[in-house]
């Protein structure tokens, strides 16, 4: 079966964001501390090279998240190309002027980008383990993300993985993931951004970290051990709300959408995104955009493993 497309922007010249997610082949989690520590690093190199903003991560057992704002090929300056083949090459290597264009666009791609990363990665983890073969499961999978709210829900989705696995009480305890790093580490070397989806609302950098987190434990407060069960007191409370959702109880009902959805965003981002790939997939134009039920606002464009190409 051939692969499907990505939807990706490419020649809008404007900067967009994606929530990655790319699983391992293994079975188990074969992903140890010191292996979670080392594709950080891996993640922070490529993103001095790369023409994008780390948002947020996690890197877990068996998988790991990536919330990115990749950068238009047209932002970049011939200055900026060759300074970043610089740190590709690691080493003194006269630039191929003649491939100047071709470069540019590489350092804009999310696909190079997560392939540099995978490889990368791949290569040091088989090498220790004296193993051969595929460590990665299918393609890496990429949802486009709308800025502003959208971003905040879905960094919140990347942060709180480790909770909800039970691995930590509280999200910044988790070494691997960006809520962690922040905490842990002061954002050094400015690897990630500060932007955390606020900066949409005007909302100032030096304050940025404190909402974000209130926020944060707001939407983590719910129960940490994933039990199904409606307990008298959480039917009571419901009761006394008239059955009305909360952002905390919505949010958790719908966080399947920052994984299986093709894009997810206000119904003018969903509308827009149709009307630019409509082309490329045999779409049901009464099936897009859907609404995201109890999120208001948000809707949800199908995954491409579910469009036929």
């Amino acid at each position: 079966m051939p692969r499907l497309p990505r939807m990706v922007q490419t020649d809008s010249g404007q900067k967009a964001v994606y929530h990655v997610i790319s699983r391992t082949a293994l079975d188990g989690l074969p992903f140890k501390d010191f292996e979670k520590e080392e594709l950080v690093s891996i993640i922070r190199h490529f993103s001095c090279i790369y023409a994008v903003e780390v948002l947020g991560y996690a890197i877990m057992g068996n998988h790991f998240h990536l919330l990115v704002e990749m950068h238009p090929a047209s932002s970049l300056t011939d200055d900026d190309v060759k300074r970043r083949f610089s740190l590709l090459q690691r080493k003194e290597t006269p630039f191929p002027e003649t491939l100047m264009e071709k470069y540019r666009e590489r350092f804009s791609s999310l696909s190079q980008y997560m392939k540099d990363i995978k490889q990368t990665f791949s290569h040091r983890f088989n090498k220790r383990h004296k193993r051969r073969g595929t460590l990665w499961g299918e393609r890496f999978k990429s949802v486009m993300v709308e800025k502003g709210s959208t971003v905040i829900n879905c960094l919140a989705y990347i942060d709180l993985n480790a909770v909800r696995a039970g691995i930590v009480k509280r999200p910044e305890e988790y070494r691997w993931c960006s809520i962690g790093y922040h905490s842990q580490t002061g954002n050094r070397w400015a690897f990630l951004s500060t932007n955390f989806g606020l900066e949409e609302f005007g909302v100032e950098e030096k304050e940025r970290l404190k909402q974000y987190r209130k926020y944060l434990y707001h939407v983590g407060a719910m129960d940490k051990h994933g039990k199904i069960r409606i307990s008298r007191e959480d039917l009571e409370r419901a009761e006394s709300d008239d059955f009305e959702l909360n952002r905390v109880k919505r949010f958790r009902l719908r966080t399947r959408y920052f994984t299986d959805s093709g894009a997810i965003g206000s119904r003018a981002f969903i509308e827009g995104m149709f009307h630019k790939y409509k082309d490329r997939f045999d779409w049901k134009r009464s099936r897009v955009p859907k609404p995201v039920s109890g999120v208001d606002g948000m809707y949800s464009m199908k995954r491409l493993g579910e469009i036929r190409s």
